[in-house]
């Protein structure tokens, strides 16, 4: 069940809706092959993202890639992944992914989530990717000034944003582990000089 990107683009090529996003970014860039790390997108936005371990559902622990898809959901415009950090020495977090579109907001677990759920969710994110990648090439192939490339400023500002918003939420996680440990040690300590009393 690991998504297979060449099968993906294919299946996109032979959907009339679709196929123009492919065409388009074989165009700018080149001909879609191998795997996502391969892609212009991973490489300069996506990879980007610190991922940490997360509860996935049983009979999936080896079918999809954890990493791969917490980046994406990071990478995503429209999704937000967040952990549940309330969990004991040694638990692995709750990854929940929220969606919002229109007027509902969707909040999911991806431990409880089924395979084709999982599936779905890499598909959508990979060619949310692949368009915004084509709308920074779109605008740069157009002979403008830098200031008039507005599709292209605008991806870059948001793809920054969400970086430095996920960098920021890790340190955060970090100290706060760091503080809350240090917290133990020194409740420790105190429990062992009271009963040295």
């Amino acid at each position: 069940m690991l998504f297979n990107l060449t099968a993906y683009i294919e299946e996109l090529r032979e959907k009339e809706e679709k196929k123009e996003t492919v065409l388009k970014y074989e165009k700018f860039f080149w001909p879609i092959e191998g795997n996502i790390s391969d892609q212009i997108w991973y490489k300069e936005y996506v990879q980007q993202f610190e991922t940490v371990a997360y509860k996935v559902p049983t009979e999936l622990q080896t079918d999809f890639d954890r990493k791969l898809l917490m980046q994406l959901v990071a990478a995503s415009y429209s999704s937000e992944g967040t952990l549940d950090t309330q969990v004991t020495e040694g638990e692995e977090y709750d990854f929940l992914i929220t969606v919002a579109s229109w007027d509902k907001v969707v909040v999911k677990k991806v431990s409880e989530l089924r395979g084709f759920q999982i599936l779905r969710l890499y598909e959508i994110y990979v060619e949310e990717q692949m368009n915004l990648q084509v709308l920074i090439a779109e605008d740069d192939a157009e002979k403008k000034t830098e200031e008039e490339k507005t599709e292209k400023a605008a991806v870059l500002a948001q793809r920054e944003s969400r970086v430095k918003r996920r960098k920021l939420v890790f340190d955060t996680m970090t100290f706060s582990k760091e503080t809350a440990k240090a917290n133990e040690e020194k409740k420790s300590q105190l429990n062992d000089l009271y009963n040295q009393l």
